[in-house]
């Protein structure tokens, strides 16, 4: 690997970036999805240090590309040339010019947001370069961990995800000083003033991508067991289940398919249940979405979702592992939910106040900007 990121070291030297910075941003892609949202909302916040966004991974549908056209935001895509496993020699390549760019930035600081090229770069780049990750999922923690040297700053989105590196630290007996660089910090979300939507039935929503561990086939289950019990629910599912969803069930549910956020944001305000059964979790961004519109979280007790989601304060929450049992407790909440409309009222009002202490802009802006401009110590 060496030669070709020393090539690119020489090549980075003779072809310069035409513009300045000071802060790079690393991203996988603009597809739709929470995470990518997420990089988004901080670039947006720190725009007026005109950082640069690299884009590394090649994109599935780019859907959310617009929520990146930001003014004194400049992009570079290198996903044509850094991920073919091919011609890996390229990625290397890559890793010395970029790493080249950085270094000739005075007091450069070097973000990766759920990016695997951004672990590829910060062992080229000049010491005193301030290094922060941002995690939601702990899907690459054993990967990771080979970098945590090399990293200033460690964001995590939920409290459960940081409690899960500090066992992982505590276990392979890593310097305590490495658990200080750990930090916590909440998403955002828009909190729209709440509205009162009455119903004729009970809505409940579901909202994701068909992925294996959304068990999506749950959901459709609940909904056909609780539609012929004469139940008074209505089922509709917003993202790619179309495939999911058994041919009988359609008939009596509404798939809305995939939606752009002004889509998404009407179907939220029309509901009054978020209903999820996913194996594992980091937190949705849905959840916060529906918290923040005063709507109730039935949820699957799974990644963070119960460092926000307090029983029957702040929404419900499935603690069975048998997914038989799991349809079973779904159903008891919806229907609780169906026959007691002050409680439903009331638990939606507590969510829409944690929002509002929780999931700010202001909140969530500030938070990134102490660590990303250096106000912070790390």
């Amino acid at each position: 690997m060496s030669p070709f990121v020393l090539l690119g070291k020489v090549a980075g030297k003779i072809f310069k970036l035409k513009t300045r910075h000071s802060i790079f941003l690393f991203f996988p892609t603009a597809d739709i999805g929470g995470s990518i949202k997420v990089n988004a909302d901080i670039a947006n916040c720190i725009k007026d240090a005109r950082p640069l966004i690299i884009f590394s991974k090649t994109p599935k549908d780019n859907g959310l590309r617009a929520l990146y056209d930001i003014d004194g935001v400049r992009i570079i895509d290198v996903h044509k040339y850094v991920d073919k496993k091919l011609f890996h020699f390229v990625n290397f390549f890559f890793r010395g010019v970029i790493a080249s760019w950085i270094n000739v930035a005075e007091r450069p600081v070097v973000f990766g947001g759920e990016s695997m090229f951004f672990y590829k770069i910060i062992p080229h780049v000049k010491k005193g370069t301030r290094c922060v990750e941002l995690c939601h999922l702990g899907t690459w923690f054993n990967f990771s961990q080979a970098f945590v040297k090399y990293m200033n700053v460690r964001i995590f989105s939920s409290p459960q995800i940081k409690r899960d590196v500090e066992e992982q630290y505590k276990h392979n007996n890593v310097p305590s000083l490495y658990l200080d660089r750990l930090r916590f910090i909440d998403n955002k979300v828009d909190i729209p003033p709440v509205t009162v939507i009455k119903n004729p039935a009970l809505e409940v929503l579901f909202v994701g991508r068909g992925a294996p561990q959304k068990r999506v086939h749950l959901i459709a289950e609940i909904a056909k067991r609780m539609h012929l019990a004469k139940c008074n629910v209505h089922f509709s599912f917003a993202g790619d289940v179309d495939k999911i969803i058994p041919e009988d069930v359609k008939q009596y549910v509404t798939l809305y398919g995939s939606l752009n956020a002004e889509q998404l944001s009407d179907v939220y305000h029309r509901a009054d249940v978020l209903l999820l059964t996913s194996s594992f979790e980091g937190l949705p961004i849905v959840v916060m979405d529906m918290m923040a519109r005063g709507k109730v979280v039935v949820s699957t007790a799974v990644g963070g979702i119960p460092d926000y989601i307090i029983p029957k304060h702040t929404g419900f929450l499935i603690r069975e592992q048998d997914e038989e049992k799991i349809v079973a407790q779904a159903i008891e909440y919806l229907n609780v939910l169906t026959e007691h409309d002050q409680l439903r009222e009331t638990i939606g009002q507590n969510a829409y106040k944690y929002a509002l202490a929780h999931f700010s802009t202001e909140q969530f802006c500030s938070s990134y900007r102490n660590i990303l401009l250096g106000n912070v110590p790390v």
